[in-house]
């Protein structure tokens, strides 16, 4: 396949954003705006309702474990496609159901093929630009990244929406929309996937040990990094709904953060990772997302506290997944960025299973204030550790790391 004009880049990028839309947008994060209702509806405590999520997260763990598996079965683009449809489809069945069990397993393979779906589409994404300069890559993976906050911001108009309508009964129409809109989705990645080029040679399933060795502070700073993050994005609903927030300030809340957030990735992030050396970037992101979780803890309750917090952690929290792709894609020979992004996520995802588990335990002893605290000690701790990661470099060495057994095939 020749490869496409550079004007065109941009566009399959956009397309493949699809996949960050449906993964994180509607499957993870829109988590947030339902809790309230759900837990209301169905007499759940914390502890259950951050259950939920860390279930979505285990599947979460898994698929991006054996994303190299379902690549190398199936080849990328059509693994890619294919669990984003299926993940479509457990938007659409979480309506169905009321059943805890049920709703645990929906979420968990909801969090398998979408994991997949995000690793693959951030590989391709990563490749679209293949012998370009880094500032363009990374420019085009945050093009990817974006399609998080557009996520974020549909949510916000969509679920608000279908609460008003039906009160907290309403969650089922909410998931039944966001499964609509996540079939839809599938179209647009569909035609942009068939204009990335097949990766060059096979794509390999594990990575040189001196290459997770030199990646090592950035493995450990996006696990904290993943606890911090979602244990804010889990609960801080659940937070301004008890300060007296409504429906409408709860919806403008969510729009300005998934707006914040598409507008920043492509607008700032994609050219800042692309500059920032070692660990640089990722310290201050995890900076940034930490500013953005203090003002619902510190200000007076309202609006304009939940909007100040919904531009500040909406601006930057899509900044550490464009960096650990930017590192993955400085740091390695293209036939490994597959596995180095889904060794990252991987440990990304052990992150945002721990977190609200541990903040739901939190908030359940303490108030969901207490449980978001320890969003702001995860933050600072990643930032820290992220620090001491420097500038890798490539370097082959015969003994690899495999992501599963599957994946020797």
């Amino acid at each position: 396949m020749s490869r496409s004009p550079r004007w065109r880049e941009p566009l399959i990028a956009l397309g493949l954003a699809a996949g960050p839309v449906v993964a994180l947008g509607f499957t993870r994060f829109a988590y947030a705006l339902l809790l309230p209702a759900m837990r209301d509806d169905l007499h759940w405590t914390y502890a259950q309702a951050g259950g939920l999520n860390t279930a979505n997260a285990a599947g979460y763990v898994i698929g991006a474990g054996t994303a190299v598996f379902w690549a190398r079965r199936f080849g990328d683009r059509a693994a890619f496609v294919g669990t984003l449809a299926v993940g479509a489809l457990a938007l659409l069945l979480t309506a169905t159901t009321a059943d805890y069990p049920v709703l645990n397993l929906l979420r968990f393979v909801g969090g398998v093929t979408t994991a997949v779906a995000f690793v693959l589409g951030s590989a391709l994404a990563a490749r679209v630009a293949t012998g370009d300069g880094q500032r363009r890559g990374a420019l085009l993976v945050a093009i990817y990244m974006a399609g998080v906050g557009v996520g974020v911001a549909l949510s916000g108009l969509l679920v608000p929406a279908a609460l008003t309508v039906a009160g907290d009964a309403g969650w089922r129409s909410g998931w039944l929309l966001l499964g609509v809109v996540a079939v839809l989705a599938v179209g647009p990645a569909l035609v942009a996937v068939r204009r990335v080029a097949p990766v060059a040679g096979v794509t390999r399933a594990g990575l040189p040990r001196a290459d997770l060795a030199r990646l090592a502070p950035t493995f450990g700073w996006y696990v904290l990094f993943g606890a911090g993050y979602v244990s804010y994005l889990t609960f801080v609903i659940a937070l301004l709904r008890d300060r007296g927030l409504g429906t409408p300030g709860v919806a403008t809340f969510f729009v300005v953060l998934g707006l914040a957030s598409a507008v920043a990735t492509l607008t700032v992030w994609g050219r800042v990772v692309g500059r920032l050396a070692g660990g640089r970037a990722p310290a201050l992101v995890s900076l940034l997302v930490l500013l953005g979780v203090l003002p619902v803890l510190l200000l007076p309750a309202g609006l304009p506290a939940a909007v100040v917090s919904a531009v500040v952690f909406g601006s930057s929290f899509m900044a550490g997944p464009t960096a650990a792709t930017v590192l993955a894609r400085r740091a390695l020979p293209a036939s490994s960025w597959t596995a180095g992004i889904a060794l990252l996520t991987v440990a990304f995802s052990v992150g945002q299973a721990v977190g609200p588990l541990l903040s739901g335990l939190l908030a359940d002893s303490g108030g969901v204030e207490v449980g978001l605290w320890l969003s702001v000690g995860l933050l600072a701790a990643a930032g820290l550790v992220a620090l001491r990661q420097r500038d890798p470099a490539p370097a082959a060495a015969p003994e690899t790391v495999e992501l599963t057994p599957a994946a020797r095939r």
